[in-house]
């Protein structure tokens, strides 16, 4: 467990603090981000799909972490901090965590949603370490698939090859997604047996410790897609305007201006969610004309900005001077817009 104590004391601490000034003695943490987050980067899952197996009674008297009898053994030796092993409530394996009998009438994340996203926007010095690490290791594992690629491979050969990757470096693949050139249109192409062709996207958002890095890259034998300069500017719009103390709506404003400006349909933002704050959910949260949360210094977005036959997508982390790219690797070919090296596209092999 990689989890740092300090940063574990100060994540109660910011609970502790959206809890009092709502005038709450406790809250109950149930949902992937919120747990994991809290818990340093503890795995939730059993299944990726499945409901959480652990929750949490985030409280001033101390937490209760309530898990079932069945994964306790498991959880303690290797997801929870050795701080945290005298806090656990076992319950039968028949009883769903999130509905034990501590939590009665005890308050739910959703009545301090909007307070919890802020305590995770700003991450700690442990974290943005994971998430550092996480960002090269996905950029990594998608450049060693790249390699492989050819025009005759399957979509879903690719994905598999990606999927391999990821796992190989304890990485979760939550989304990968492969478009080869005859189905480029479609937003999210979930892969088929189709063979890639001349060029091909790929998408991923891989988690481990509970941090999501989201990521694109095109391979291609025929060069840059056509208005992949044009997105790449429509993106530096969105990074430009991803400042601490920008409202994430008014950040969505200035990059959906960018579509007209650089020679898209006014209205092409809207065919395709362009993203918003990274972390502990693939968007925590997604950005929208009515999310007024604010940006922090040192949060990570991923903002994928998309038009027809053009992506671009990396997970990006908040600075004093502006935005730092997490999901880069050195072998990656580049093209620099505005001062940051942004991903081309990887030369195919023939």
């Amino acid at each position: 467990m990689p989890g740092s104590l300090q940063d574990r004391l100060a994540k109660r601490e910011r609970v502790g603090e959206a809890r009092r000034r709502a005038g709450l003695d406790a809250v109950a943490l149930t949902s992937p981000e919120a747990v994991s987050w809290y818990l340093e980067g503890a795995r939730t899952h059993v299944s990726l799909a499945g409901a959480p197996v652990v929750a949490v009674l985030a409280a001033e008297r101390g937490d209760t972490i309530v898990v079932p009898e069945s994964e306790r053994d498991r959880l303690v030796a290797e997801e929870l901090l050795p701080e945290d092993a005298g806090s656990v409530l076992a319950l039968d394996w028949q009883e769903p965590v999130a509905s034990a009998a501590v939590f009665d009438g005890v308050a739910g994340e959703a009545s301090l949603a909007a307070e919890l996203r802020a305590a995770r926007a700003s991450l700690l010095p442990a974290e943005t370490g994971r998430f550092e690490a996480l960002g090269a290791d996905v950029a990594s594992a998608l450049t060693a698939v790249a390699a492989t690629a050819d025009s005759t491979v399957s979509e879903r050969e690719l994905a598999a090859r990606v999927g391999e990757a990821l796992l190989r470096r304890g990485i979760d693949p939550l989304v990968v997604l492969v478009a080869g050139e005859g189905r480029l249109a479609h937003r999210h192409p979930l892969p088929t047996s189709s063979p890639l062709g001349p060029r091909a996207m790929i998408v991923v958002c891989g988690r481990r410790h509970g941090l999501i890095a989201n990521a694109t890259r095109w391979v291609s034998g025929v060069g840059e897609p056509e208005g992949q300069g044009r997105i790449l500017a429509v993106e530096a719009a969105y990074l430009r305007a991803s400042v601490p103390g920008a409202r994430l709506n008014d950040v969505l404003a200035a990059g959906a201006a960018a579509y007209a400006a650089n020679g898209f349909a006014a209205d092409e933002w809207r065919r395709h969610h362009q993203g918003g704050a990274a972390g502990y959910a693939g968007r925590d949260p997604r950005a929208t004309e009515a999310t007024g949360d604010v940006l922090h210094l040192g949060q990570a977005m991923a903002w994928n900005p998309s038009g027809p036959g053009v992506k671009v997508e990396d997970t990006v982390l908040i600075g004093e001077a502006g935005v730092r790219v997490l999901t880069a690797d050195p072998a990656w070919p580049t093209v620099s817009v505005q001062g940051l090296a942004r991903p081309a596209a990887w030369e195919m092999a023939r």
